[in-house]
């Protein structure tokens, strides 16, 4: 079994503290930082682009799961990927040519990650499990923080975990979307590896973000 790992969103970060919040992050015990990108057109939100990435790449050592919600992707891959992106997760319906968009990603020496929303269905991808490292499921319609998570994607993980056993497949399965103290254990125990989670690892306990994260692995 693939150990734990917790991916702090920032969307729920103070954005005046950024590169101290991200230094918190990885004090308490983050494995990875998850950055949310949104355009207010694929999702109707707006975040950060690759100047900030970038600067706050500088004042970091953790590793940057970068989640593209903005479309047409494809000719903005090598701008995350220049700005310190280490892994980069795209919509299968924001590219015109998903295969194309994750050689893109290979060339540029990045882990390879693809979201599929609620009511995406994972034939959408089951070509492409051999070529990606990450699935990132939403457990939330994206484009919002601080959402109520949506048990019936529990079941597409444990599909997806069983396809990853029986063609001895080594990707992450990522969860995010309303990820807290009660659901982290049933989305284990469902096959996922990686938790994305910002309003529980952030605003529980008083703000202690080493406790929650803490508490998230130990579920």
């Amino acid at each position: 079994m693939k150990k734990i790992q917790i991916s702090p969103s920032i969307l729920s970060a103070d954005f005046s503290q950024l590169g101290n919040e991200i230094k918190r992050l990885e004090d308490a015990g983050a494995d990875m930082i998850h950055v949310d990108v949104m355009d207010g057109h694929f999702v109707p939100n707006l975040t950060i682009g690759p100047p900030v990435i970038k600067a706050l790449k500088k004042q970091s050592s953790i590793l940057f799961d970068v989640h593209l919600m903005i479309s047409p992707v494809h000719k903005y891959i090598k701008a995350y990927a220049d700005a310190g992106a280490d892994i980069i997760t795209i919509h299968p319906e924001a590219t015109d040519d998903l295969k194309s968009s994750i050689s893109k990603i290979k060339e540029l020496k990045r882990k390879v990650g693809v979201s599929l929303n609620p009511e995406t269905k994972i034939d959408t991808i089951i070509n492409f499990l051999e070529d990606i490292n990450l699935v990132l499921i939403m457990s939330v319609n994206p484009g919002f923080g601080g959402q109520k998570f949506m048990p019936e994607v529990l079941s597409k993980i444990k599909e997806l975990k069983k396809i990853q056993e029986e063609k001895k497949l080594n990707f992450d399965i990522e969860i995010d979307g309303g990820i807290n103290f009660d659901n982290a254990k049933i989305a284990i125990n469902a096959g996922a590896n990686i938790l994305v989670s910002g309003t529980t690892i952030f605003k529980s306990n008083n703000g202690d973000i080493k406790k929650n994260i803490e508490l998230l692995k130990s579920n």
